[in-house]
């Protein structure tokens, strides 16, 4: 793991319970998915259930000219088709934040693979037969595929008629959002620069590439509402957008997450839940869905490509003047996330970097490209590629350490972001960068064994056996993010959690109970170590999490710890509160102690301050129960402004710095990642076994973006290309390099335990670092992600 550098912080409360904060707590679900026994959402099961099946338009862009379902409904086994007639109310659409999404394709379809009419089986082959038997009448349109096609002004209008709260300050209606950022004076400043250096990046469409396909189970109830079980990120804003097209009320909709395999922001957006839970209501039977890999691929939004186009200036002894940039992202056939991914890429597209004056501008497109919304570190990953390229050019051209330049303009505690937005907690840039240059650099030409031979799956190629160690070359490359924390521009961000407190067979046990997606992150383990450290218990119950408690936000934007751990940690305080009155009224009047003293619960027991053990929290309790719901919030933030970018927009930031070391065969093009160390301020690791995990996790997917994933999309019919795990390439362990993580604990006074949220930061960093590295090894300008083979031969 590296050096771990810890900072104090108040712990108090059951500080010596076993299992509390701090510790490297095993997960309860680790074992069981290890050994291929987790039950996730595909694995459910009801006796008399259907499935469902959905058919998909097989063009980007067209208008429907018909439907023919009667073939279909006579095949044996069909209990029901539904399209767009079939809806129940006059909802029709859906979307996080803008309702464009059609439940099904009405009139035309605006990408590959939009659902258009659903099935319901007694066998999920049977559906999917029957479907085939759909006859759809199409006639293609011209497809919008860029900014150019986008905005020229004969462009086909992809939403004519939009009335959204961004639609009045677009300059084109296929424009989704349009955010400016401008402080200080660019032009002026750029007159003192002595360097100045401009550059067109590109970020391909990547996957999120989880483990478990989308999948859930609505069964009908008898009071006419559903229950629907599924894998997803956030319950209550699936519930918000499935009631009113199902037409019920939201108490009738009642939501359990099932076993997730896996997320990343792509089950922020609903996939199948309203249409299972369609079938099951107009067949009075469970429904079942479960997409295949390939389905999966057109099931859920990616990661957003971009176009940007930078400019940096810079004196001769390395301080940055100025920055101008524009930033293309393309946001696909519906807005999904598109808008905040907007103002995370414009806010965050100066970096972790100290620069007076700048002038920004990021859009979002509507296109017939595959939709496009969360994923991990989104808007931030984009940006932080292109500026970590123009920070090595500057410091080649200043002949300057890419290292030491960037520690001359790193930020700090109480730097102004380019909003206007103070960074008011520890931003100790400098000092990752320091440290990650400080880890031992792994030995040269390790493929190198005993004799002639070389162990080939250290080289590039691998397996292939494609070199010996002929042509290789190393290189090594830096880059370091910045990542806001939470929902920002003025959300209204907050989780609720429910905590029981009660005696059971002789022993205190606390219950807790949220409606956090555990989507593979671990925080139903946080969430244990707080109970346990606040109410200095060992028992620890979780719930299932549900709608019957109330909302505890996305599982996304580093936020659930934070937010949702918050909240247990808030609910913990005030039933500690109760307890403790309820001590005080039984045993103050002999025992003066504790009517004086500052109580804790520890151990089990109530404790004194000094450490006299008062009496058993058991028998403080005896038949009692304390049972409250509470909701937190963080700070507040505000939207930016839509003509400057001024605004407090973000809660909080977290920085990650990597270095990264590859060997590149310059012959064939083959790059293999030796090492990818990372250093990362995480505030407090509540888990640190968790904490290096996610950081691992994250790096290894932007190591993914930097030489592999990538969607491809067939650039004048906007079909998807390479929808299966055969041709779009992730990194398996054999692509993984050794993940050196050097955890630094500066502790954030304004968040529970001090801690900061980490899971997307290191996904950041990793691309560009890779990137430079492969540039050092081989001379190669390299302005696009994922390098490939021919990106590095020419050919």
């Amino acid at each position: 793991m590296g050096d771990v550098t810890r900072t104090p912080t108040n712990l108090t409360q059951g500080s010596q319970t076993r299992g509390g904060i701090g510790e490297s707590t095993l997960r309860p679900d680790g074992t069981l998915k290890a050994t291929g026994e987790f039950a996730y959402s595909s694995d459910l099961w009801h006796e008399d259930m259907l499935w469902g099946h959905t058919l998909r338009s097989p063009y980007a862009h067209a208008e429907i000219r018909s439907i023919d379902i009667s073939e279909a409904l006579q095949q044996a086994g069909v209990y029901a088709v539904l399209t767009y007639e079939d809806l129940p109310t006059e909802v029709k659409n859906y979307g996080l934040e803008i309702q464009d999404t059609p439940v099904l394709a009405h009139g035309r379809v605006r990408h590959h693979g939009e659902p258009v009419a659903l099935v319901a089986a007694d066998h999920p082959e049977t559906a999917r037969r029957a479907a085939a038997k759909i006859k759809v009448e199409y006639a293609e349109l011209p497809v919008v595929t860029d900014e150019a096609s986008a905005t020229a002004p004969d462009a086909p209008l992809l939403h004519p008629g939009r009335d959204d709260h961004h639609s009045g300050h677009v300059t084109h209606p296929n424009i989704v959002h349009r955010q400016p950022i401008v402080r200080g004076d660019a032009e002026a400043a750029r007159t003192r620069a002595d360097v100045i250096v401009s550059g067109e990046y590109e970020v391909g469409m990547q996957d999120q590439a989880f483990l478990g396909p989308e999948s859930g189970l609505a069964v009908p109830a008898e009071d006419g509402g559903v229950d629907l079980y599924i894998a997803t990120q956030w319950l209550h804003s699936d519930l918000r957008q499935i009631a009113p097209v199902l037409g019920l009320p939201e108490e009738k909709v009642r939501m359990t997450l099932s076993g997730v395999g896996g997320a990343f922001g792509g089950r922020e957006d609903l996939s199948m839940q309203i249409h299972a839970c369609l079938l099951a209501l107009r067949t009075g039977k469970p429904v079942k869905m479960v997409y295949n890999r390939f389905e999966s691929f057109f099931g859920h939004v990616h990661r957003h490509p971009a176009k940007l186009w930078y400019e940096h200036g810079a004196t001769r002894d390395g301080k940055l003047t100025h920055m101008k940039c524009r930033i293309v992202l393309d946001g696909g056939a519906y807005a999904s996330a598109s808008p905040a991914v907007v103002g995370n890429a414009s806010s965050l597209s100066v970096g972790p970097y100290v620069i007076d004056d700048v002038e920004i501008e990021a859009i979002a497109l509507y296109t017939n490209n595959p939709p496009c919304g969360a994923m991990r570190g989104f808007g931030a990953v984009q940006a932080c590629f292109a500026y970590e390229a123009q920070m090595d050019r500057l410091a080649a051209e200043l002949d300057l350490d890419p290292v030491e330049f960037r520690q001359l303009n790193a930020m700090s505690q109480g730097t102004v972001m380019p909003t206007g937005q103070p960074v008011d907690s520890p931003a100790p840039v400098a000092e990752l960068l320091r440290r990650v240059k400080a880890m031992p650099l792994p030995p040269q030409k390790q493929w190198e064994s005993a004799g002639e031979s070389a162990d080939v799956r250290a080289l590039p190629g691998g397996l292939s056996n494609t070199t010996h160690g002929e042509g290789v070359v190393r290189g090594v490359g830096y880059a370091v993010g910045i990542k806001n924390v939470g929902f920002s521009e003025g959300f209204d961000d907050y989780s609720t959690a429910r905590v029981r407190l009660e005696v059971v067979n002789g022993e205190p046990v606390a219950t807790v109970h949220t409606a956090m997606a555990e989507v593979g992150q671990g925080g139903v383990t946080v969430h244990a170590q707080i109970a346990r450290t606040e109410l200095g218990v060992t028992q620890v119950t979780i719930n299932p999490a549900d709608t019957q408690v109330g909302s505890a936000g996305s599982t996304s934007a580093s936020r659930q710890t934070y937010v949702t751990g918050g909240a247990v940690k808030n609910s913990c305080e005030a039933v500690r509160e109760k307890v403790l009155e309820i001590g005080r009224r039984k045993f103050s009047t002999y025992h003066p102690a504790w009517a004086t003293a500052e109580l804790l619960l520890e151990g089990g027991k109530v404790v004194t301050d000094g450490g006299e053990v008062l009496a058993d929290l058991v028998d403080v309790l005896e038949d009692a129960a304390i049972d409250l719901e509470l909701e937190w919030r963080h700070r507040p933030t505000e939207p930016f402004d839509l003509h400057t970018g001024q605004g407090q927009g973000h809660v909080q930031y977290s920085f990650a710095a990597h270095r990264a070391v590859v060997e590149v065969d310059t012959e064939l093009g083959l790059v293999k990642v030796i090492e990818l160390a990372c250093a990362q301020d995480v505030g407090k690791a509540l888990n640190p076994l968790s904490v290096v995990g996610q950081i691992q996790g994250g790096t290894t997917q932007g190591l993914g973006l930097a030489v592999m994933e990538e969607i491809v999309v067939d650039p004048k019919t906007s079909r998807v290309r390479n929808p299966s795990f055969t041709d779009y390439l992730i990194p398996t362990i054999l692509d993984t390099p050794t993940i050196p993580v050097d955890v630094l604990e500066l502790a954030d006074d304004h968040a529970p335990y001090g801690l900061r949220g980490i899971g997307e930061a290191p996904t950041l960093s990793s691309t560009p670092a890779v990137v430079a590295a492969i540039r050092q090894a081989t001379g190669l300008a390299l302005a696009r992600v994922p390098v490939r083979p021919e990106h590095i031969t020419g050919t």
